[in-house]
């Protein structure tokens, strides 16, 4: 691939009716299919670690260096978005998340199963490229809703993923898991290469300045700083819960893998919020939307921490799709904002974006454990409406306009 010409001009990608509810759908299945793969080893640590002659102490590299390889694809492979065919991204994505699957599935050690799980991790943010792609597709009246449905995808890839994992790694084994990962993936890639319009940027920039300017967006734009603000703490508010809620499961309510499982599949509700956010975004609702995500996520922990100590599982399961459901509320919105700002620049944008969102909201799951450790599920979800309450002062206090619809 070599990066478009300064002199040249933007070649017209499909008119935004190109793109079928077909397209759509795929967009948001590659998305949900790249991201599940960050996740699977994570629920499965206990029996990949004694089968490849992973230490315990070692296992825990597992998630992190995935988690790793993801973080540095954002920054190295989604800005990419502003100077190559975007599909192309995508697809050569999909190849090496493919080849890193089948690696992780086939490897003897602990070393070739971590340096396949980087790999699968760099190429899992071909899905961060396909949402901008949708947007840049999309008729402006109806770009929310696109890239709601899209970004729906991505959730439940999020949330279905360790209930998959631990079905599939039950019945065929953990290996086979990954096979299966490879075999969807490269179905899909195949259907996207089939049914996904292209999109040719206008380019003008050689790599190196793509990458330096991919974080000067957060000091020209000063919405992408707030709405990334917003979602970090979002996202961590989120891993807190998905790294807790399961200790209250297994401590308050006695429940095993299968009921878990069930929980979090129950929780992946939340996603269909996606397209009503999305709707309320290309109705220039994007302020009163964006209240009712970071308000609604500290009502969501409050009531949480309320449902587990009246004993109701009915309750803590409805909260648990109130909080996923607030989550992508405040995430549609934003990306909706922010890829308003300069069509030539939402790779680099989405880029920055998500990383600020991906480092900060990480250290949500640490938060998750220790104030488990500390105080039970009464802590951490305390310790989530706090998260959520800050992110909602600032918003009241501090937002001055950014997210209002442009």
């Amino acid at each position: 691939m070599e990066p478009i010409g300064h002199g040249m001009t933007s070649i017209a990608a499909a008119k935004p009716a190109d793109l079928s509810p077909l397209a759509i759908l795929l967009m948001a299945v590659g998305c949900g299919v790249m991201v599940a793969n960050l996740y699977y080893a994570q629920t499965l640590i206990d029996v990949i670690g004694p089968e490849i002659g992973m230490s315990a102490s070692v296992a825990g590299l597992i998630t992190t260096l995935t988690q790793l390889g993801y973080g540095v694809g954002l920054f190295l492979v989604v800005p990419l978005a502003d100077l190559f065919e975007n599909r192309r991204i995508v697809l050569t994505s999909i190849v090496a998340t493919i080849i890193g699957c089948l690696a992780i599935a086939f490897s003897s050690g602990p070393t070739s199963f971590l340096v396949a799980s980087i790999l699968t991790g760099v190429g899992a943010t071909g899905a961060q490229v396909l949402v901008p792609l949708a947007s840049h597709l999309a008729s402006p009246e109806k770009q929310g809703r696109v890239v709601g449905t899209v970004m729906s995808g991505l959730l439940f890839g999020i949330m279905l993923s360790r209930p998959v994992a631990n079905f599939l790694a039950g019945s065929v084994g953990w290996r086979a898991t990954f096979i299966v990962s490879a075999i969807v993936m490269a179905m899909v890639g195949i259907a996207l290469l089939a049914a996904c319009p292209k999109r040719q940027p206008k380019g003008g920039m050689h790599y190196g300045q793509v990458l330096a300017s991919t974080f000067s967006q957060l000091v020209v734009h000063r919405v992408v700083r707030m709405r990334a603000f917003y979602q970090a703490a979002m996202f961590a508010a989120f891993n807190l819960f998905w790294t807790a809620a399961p200790l209250a499961l297994i401590h308050e309510f006695h429940l095993g893998h299968a009921g878990i499982g069930a929980f979090a599949l129950a929780g992946a509700g939340g996603a269909l919020v996606a397209p009503v956010a999305g709707w309320m975004a290309d109705r220039r609702l994007t302020r009163p939307a964006s209240l009712i995500g970071l308000a609604g996520l500290t009502a969501g922990f409050l009531l949480a921490d309320w449902t587990v100590a009246a004993g109701s599982l009915i309750g803590f399961t409805i909260m648990a799709v109130l909080i996923d459901g607030a989550v992508q509320m405040s995430q549609i919105t934003g990306q909706k904002l922010i890829f308003s700002l300069d069509p030539h620049a939402r790779g680099r944008i989405n880029a920055a974006y998500v990383t600020v969102m991906f480092l900060v909201g990480a250290l949500g799951s640490v938060i998750g454990s220790v104030t488990y450790e500390a105080g039970g599920w009464s802590a951490s979800a305390l310790a989530g409406a706090a998260i959520g309450g800050v992110a909602t002062l600032a918003f009241l206090l501090f937002d001055r306009g950014a997210s209002l619809t442009r």
